[in-house]
């Protein structure tokens, strides 16, 4: 039996989609027609010619407002511009609020549309790094019960890597998923989920117990990529989502 994986939708909450009610909306159709997943990228300014950008975090919550089973969740998110306390309080909120549907997706982040300079943001990779994987340790300890209420569970953490990094591995075999960004073919994830499953393995994690989302353009085959080992193919659109270009995907399907 061909191996499976769960289909999401991926889209920047930008320009024709910098509409909270619209983006809802979207979210409640995939929902009825049987997509898995819901994503959203959180930036906080974005290079020209995208003008509009929403803030993720509120959008989530209306999208986990007028659904009962999708997955929602930000991609990424950089923690090194996250209070944790707050992001702490942030995630635990929409997990209550969508019934145990976040999964939250984390990374350094990057300075190349001006989003943290700029802002008086950390923008140097070392600590960057250094701050994401302490705010992550942090995270979970509030998620643990320094914080009430917890999470309805403990959200997933997919860590993003890209290609061809492979430093970012070690951190995303500590956590629950791997969102690997530029993999240039299937070939090339195998490698990662190789890579990653054998250090998951020598610590004594399930390397079966592990998600890996490769992001895929509308229209395009998944299935060499699930064969390479993705669990979540997310169909990915430009920093100018068109909303005519999502409506057709989402109509198409997730197995069309």
């Amino acid at each position: 039996m061909a191996p499976t994986a769960r289909r999401g939708i991926f889209v920047a909450p930008f320009d024709e989609l910098a509409d909270p009610r619209r983006l809802a909306g979207l979210t409640a159709r995939a929902e009825d027609l049987g997509w898995d997943g819901f994503f959203l990228w959180d930036h906080i300014v974005y290079s020209a010619p995208t003008s509009a950008v929403l803030d993720p975090w509120v959008v989530l919550g209306a999208m986990a407002q007028v659904t009962e089973r999708i997955e929602l969740g930000p991609m990424v998110t950089p923690l090194s511009r996250r209070r944790i306390h707050k992001l702490a309080r942030e995630t635990a909120t929409l997990d209550v609020l969508s019934g145990g549907r976040l999964i939250l997706g984390v990374g350094l982040g990057s300075d190349r549309h001006g989003e943290l300079a700029p802002f008086g943001e950390v923008h140097d990779p070392r600590e960057q790094a250094r701050l994401l994987d302490d705010g992550l340790d942090a995270l979970v300890r509030y998620w643990d019960g320094e914080f009430d209420p917890r999470p309805v569970r403990r959200p997933p953490v997919w860590c993003a890597a890209t290609w061809p990094n492979r430093r970012p591995l070690a951190r995303a075999a500590r956590w629950d998923g791997l969102f690997p960004v530029g993999v240039p073919e299937p070939d090339a994830l195998a490698e990662l989920v190789a890579d990653v499953s054998a250090q998951r393995a020598a610590a004594g994690r399930d390397p079966q117990r592990f998600d890996v989302a490769i992001t895929v353009p509308p229209g395009q085959d998944p299935a060499p990529w699930v064969a390479a080992g993705a669990t979540w193919t997310l169909t990915e659109f430009d920093g100018r989502p068109r909303l005519a270009a999502v409506e057709a995907a989402l109509e198409a399907g997730p197995r069309g």
